[in-house]
Protein backbone atom coordinates (compact mmCIF):
# COMPACT_ATOMS: atom_id res chain seq x y z
CA UNK A 1 0.00 0.00 0.00
CA UNK A 2 2.73 2.24 0.96
CA UNK A 3 3.54 3.21 -3.06
CA UNK A 4 -0.46 3.44 -3.63
CA UNK A 5 -2.74 6.55 -4.18
CA UNK A 6 -5.87 6.47 -2.07
CA UNK A 7 -9.09 8.47 -2.08
CA UNK A 8 -11.01 8.57 1.02
CA UNK A 9 -14.96 8.86 1.32
CA UNK A 10 -15.26 11.09 3.89
CA UNK A 11 -18.43 12.38 5.58
CA UNK A 12 -17.08 13.90 8.61
CA UNK A 13 -18.68 11.45 11.17
CA UNK A 14 -16.49 8.78 13.33
CA UNK A 15 -15.98 5.58 10.75
CA UNK A 16 -15.06 8.00 8.01
CA UNK A 17 -12.61 10.23 9.44
CA UNK A 18 -11.07 6.89 11.06
CA UNK A 19 -10.81 5.55 7.60
CA UNK A 20 -8.74 8.53 6.51
CA UNK A 21 -6.59 8.77 8.78
CA UNK A 22 -5.77 5.13 8.52
CA UNK A 23 -5.41 5.71 4.84
CA UNK A 24 -3.00 8.49 5.44
CA UNK A 25 -0.98 6.03 7.44
CA UNK A 26 -1.09 3.26 4.90
CA UNK A 27 -0.89 5.08 1.50
CA UNK A 28 1.83 7.03 -0.25
CA UNK A 29 -0.86 9.99 -0.69
CA UNK A 30 -4.34 10.48 0.28
CA UNK A 31 -6.88 13.60 -1.00
CA UNK A 32 -10.74 13.07 0.27
CA UNK A 33 -13.93 13.34 -1.01
CA UNK A 34 -17.26 14.53 0.63
CA UNK A 35 -20.44 14.82 -1.06
CA UNK A 36 -23.11 17.17 -0.05
CA UNK A 37 -26.23 15.03 -1.06
CA UNK A 38 -29.36 16.88 0.93
CA UNK A 39 -28.62 15.29 4.73
CA UNK A 40 -29.60 16.79 7.50
CA UNK A 41 -26.86 16.63 9.29
CA UNK A 42 -24.34 17.28 6.21
CA UNK A 43 -22.76 21.03 7.46
CA UNK A 44 -22.12 19.65 10.67
CA UNK A 45 -20.29 16.55 9.04
CA UNK A 46 -18.38 18.77 6.10
CA UNK A 47 -17.14 20.91 9.39
CA UNK A 48 -15.42 18.34 10.96
CA UNK A 49 -14.36 16.70 7.38
CA UNK A 50 -12.70 19.76 6.87
CA UNK A 51 -10.90 20.38 9.95
CA UNK A 52 -9.39 16.76 9.93
CA UNK A 53 -7.78 17.31 6.06
CA UNK A 54 -7.15 20.60 7.25
CA UNK A 55 -4.91 19.09 10.49
CA UNK A 56 -3.69 16.15 8.01
CA UNK A 57 -2.94 18.38 5.28
CA UNK A 58 -4.94 16.62 2.76
CA UNK A 59 -6.72 18.15 0.13
CA UNK A 60 -10.85 17.55 0.42
CA UNK A 61 -13.02 17.76 -2.80
CA UNK A 62 -16.82 18.49 -2.02
CA UNK A 63 -19.09 17.03 -4.79
CA UNK A 64 -22.99 18.19 -4.34
CA UNK A 65 -25.60 15.38 -5.61
CA UNK A 66 -28.94 16.67 -4.61
CA UNK A 67 -30.94 12.81 -3.26
CA UNK A 68 -32.85 15.38 -1.67
CA UNK A 69 -34.72 16.60 -4.39
CA UNK A 70 -35.27 12.73 -5.81
CA UNK A 71 -35.03 9.66 -3.08
CA UNK A 72 -36.91 9.24 -0.16
CA UNK A 73 -35.68 9.10 3.24
CA UNK A 74 -35.57 10.42 6.55
CA UNK A 75 -32.27 11.32 6.49
CA UNK A 76 -32.75 13.72 3.96
CA UNK A 77 -33.88 17.17 4.41
CA UNK A 78 -37.49 17.89 5.19
CA UNK A 79 -38.48 14.25 5.51
CA UNK A 80 -39.67 12.34 7.98
CA UNK A 81 -38.33 12.47 11.81
CA UNK A 82 -35.00 10.82 12.55
CA UNK A 83 -36.23 7.73 14.89
CA UNK A 84 -34.54 7.63 18.20
CA UNK A 85 -33.61 4.39 20.10
CA UNK A 86 -31.43 1.49 19.15
CA UNK A 87 -29.22 1.44 16.11
CA UNK A 88 -31.39 -1.89 14.58
CA UNK A 89 -33.11 -2.83 11.23
CA UNK A 90 -36.73 -2.40 12.44
CA UNK A 91 -35.56 1.45 13.95
CA UNK A 92 -33.42 2.80 11.51
CA UNK A 93 -34.93 1.34 8.21
CA UNK A 94 -36.54 4.95 7.17
CA UNK A 95 -32.70 6.35 7.22
CA UNK A 96 -31.69 4.52 3.86
CA UNK A 97 -31.16 6.35 1.34
CA UNK A 98 -31.08 4.37 -1.49
CA UNK A 99 -27.93 3.22 -3.11
CA UNK A 100 -26.14 6.25 -1.48
CA UNK A 101 -23.42 4.46 -0.93
CA UNK A 102 -23.18 2.97 -4.87
CA UNK A 103 -23.99 6.37 -6.53
CA UNK A 104 -21.09 8.06 -3.80
CA UNK A 105 -18.85 5.62 -4.68
CA UNK A 106 -19.28 5.72 -8.33
CA UNK A 107 -18.40 9.03 -8.50
CA UNK A 108 -15.27 8.64 -6.22
CA UNK A 109 -14.08 5.56 -9.23
CA UNK A 110 -14.36 7.74 -11.39
CA UNK A 111 -12.68 10.64 -10.02
CA UNK A 112 -10.10 8.69 -8.64
CA UNK A 113 -8.97 7.61 -12.24
CA UNK A 114 -9.44 11.10 -13.68
CA UNK A 115 -6.28 11.75 -11.06
CA UNK A 116 -4.49 8.80 -11.60
CA UNK A 117 -5.44 7.01 -8.13
CA UNK A 118 -5.04 3.45 -7.15
CA UNK A 119 -8.23 2.96 -5.06
CA UNK A 120 -11.26 4.43 -2.90
CA UNK A 121 -11.24 3.88 0.61
CA UNK A 122 -14.83 3.29 2.46
CA UNK A 123 -15.25 3.14 6.03
CA UNK A 124 -18.00 1.52 6.31
CA UNK A 125 -18.44 -1.01 9.14
CA UNK A 126 -20.29 -4.44 10.61
CA UNK A 127 -22.65 -2.35 12.61
CA UNK A 128 -23.89 -1.27 9.58
CA UNK A 129 -25.15 -4.79 7.95
CA UNK A 130 -28.35 -5.83 9.07
CA UNK A 131 -29.70 -1.66 8.02
CA UNK A 132 -27.91 -0.26 5.12
CA UNK A 133 -27.95 -3.29 2.18
CA UNK A 134 -24.94 -0.69 0.64
CA UNK A 135 -22.59 -0.99 3.68
CA UNK A 136 -22.76 -5.42 3.51
CA UNK A 137 -19.43 -7.52 2.85
CA UNK A 138 -21.51 -8.97 -0.40
CA UNK A 139 -22.18 -5.02 -1.98
CA UNK A 140 -18.54 -3.99 -1.25
CA UNK A 141 -16.76 -7.33 -2.94
CA UNK A 142 -19.81 -6.79 -5.94
CA UNK A 143 -19.31 -2.72 -6.33
CA UNK A 144 -15.20 -3.60 -6.22
CA UNK A 145 -15.05 -5.81 -8.94
CA UNK A 146 -17.56 -3.51 -10.97
CA UNK A 147 -15.02 -0.85 -10.37
CA UNK A 148 -12.24 -2.63 -11.25
CA UNK A 149 -13.52 -3.93 -14.42
CA UNK A 150 -15.18 -0.40 -15.24
CA UNK A 151 -11.89 1.59 -15.29
CA UNK A 152 -8.37 1.04 -16.75
CA UNK A 153 -7.02 1.69 -13.99
CA UNK A 154 -8.42 -1.06 -12.36
CA UNK A 155 -9.16 1.62 -9.39
CA UNK A 156 -9.76 -0.88 -6.35
CA UNK A 157 -12.40 -0.28 -3.27
CA UNK A 158 -10.79 -0.72 -0.10
CA UNK A 159 -13.02 -1.54 3.01
CA UNK A 160 -10.98 -1.53 6.10
CA UNK A 161 -13.65 -1.72 8.58
CA UNK A 162 -15.98 -3.63 6.47
CA UNK A 163 -16.04 -6.64 9.09
CA UNK A 164 -15.46 -5.23 12.92
CA UNK A 165 -17.63 -3.10 15.05
CA UNK A 166 -18.21 0.63 15.78
CA UNK A 167 -16.13 -0.38 19.04
CA UNK A 168 -13.03 -1.73 17.43
CA UNK A 169 -13.28 1.80 14.80
CA UNK A 170 -12.49 3.87 17.86
CA UNK A 171 -9.94 1.97 19.17
CA UNK A 172 -8.01 1.75 16.13
CA UNK A 173 -8.58 5.72 15.58
CA UNK A 174 -7.50 6.27 19.44
CA UNK A 175 -4.11 4.63 18.60
CA UNK A 176 -3.96 6.73 15.53
CA UNK A 177 -5.05 9.99 16.97
CA UNK A 178 -8.14 10.91 15.64
CA UNK A 179 -9.58 13.65 18.03
CA UNK A 180 -13.43 12.54 17.91
CA UNK A 181 -14.90 15.41 19.64
CA UNK A 182 -13.97 16.79 15.82
CA UNK A 183 -16.55 14.15 14.72
CA UNK A 184 -19.99 14.26 13.83
CA UNK A 185 -22.60 11.27 13.84
CA UNK A 186 -25.95 12.87 14.99
CA UNK A 187 -28.63 12.28 12.14
CA UNK A 188 -31.01 14.90 13.47
CA UNK A 189 -28.30 17.86 12.63
CA UNK A 190 -28.65 19.48 16.03
CA UNK A 191 -25.93 22.11 17.04
CA UNK A 192 -25.05 19.36 19.58
CA UNK A 193 -25.26 15.43 19.58
CA UNK A 194 -28.90 14.74 20.04
CA UNK A 195 -27.89 11.63 22.53
CA UNK A 196 -31.19 9.99 21.80
CA UNK A 197 -31.00 9.14 18.09
CA UNK A 198 -29.88 5.31 16.85
CA UNK A 199 -26.48 7.18 15.54
CA UNK A 200 -25.95 8.95 18.86
CA UNK A 201 -27.22 5.62 20.67
CA UNK A 202 -24.56 3.95 18.40
CA UNK A 203 -21.74 6.35 19.40
CA UNK A 204 -22.41 6.19 22.82
CA UNK A 205 -22.16 2.66 22.84
CA UNK A 206 -18.82 2.28 21.02
CA UNK A 207 -16.96 4.51 23.12
CA UNK A 208 -18.38 2.71 26.16
CA UNK A 209 -17.66 -0.71 25.02
CA UNK A 210 -14.54 0.43 23.84
CA UNK A 211 -13.86 1.81 27.06
CA UNK A 212 -12.57 4.82 25.96
CA UNK A 213 -13.49 8.37 27.24
CA UNK A 214 -15.95 9.59 24.68
CA UNK A 215 -15.45 13.47 24.03
CA UNK A 216 -18.84 14.30 22.34
CA UNK A 217 -21.47 16.84 23.74
CA UNK A 218 -24.68 15.41 23.88
CA UNK A 219 -28.31 17.65 24.54
CA UNK A 220 -29.45 14.17 26.73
Amino acid sequence: MENKKALVVLSGGLDSVTALYWAHKNYKEVKAIHFNYGSKHQFNEGVCAAWHTNKLGVELVHIGIPLDTYFKSSLLQGQGEIPEGKYDEENMKSTVVPFRNGIMLAIAGGYAESIGYDCVVLGNHAGDHTIYPDCRQSFVEAFGEALKQGTWKGVELVSPFCNIRKEDIVLIGTTLGVDYSKTYSCYKGMKKHCGVCGTCTERKEAFQLARVKDPTEYEK
